[in-house]
């Protein structure tokens, strides 16, 4: 599993050019999805972005803490 908290996942996504995906995550589940060195949160923006070129389109991913 990559998160302790799997209720607390949330993804927001802002229209434009290009389209952010945004995963909110638990505070402490933060570094879980961005792995050592990124390599979680890397490979999570590359499907992101290939999947949105295969449309014709841009995206990116970010992850987010949940605001109070």
């Amino acid at each position: 599993k990559m998160v302790d908290d799997p209720d607390a996942v949330e993804v927001r996504i802002q229209a434009g050019s290009p389209t952010l995906y945004e995963a909110v995550v638990a505070p402490d589940d933060i570094g879980q999805v961005v792995g050592r060195e990124g390599r979680i949160v890397k490979s999570i923006r590359s499907l992101v972005a290939a999947a949105a070129q295969k449309r014709g389109e841009y995206a990116t991913f970010e992850i987010a803490e949940p605001q109070d």
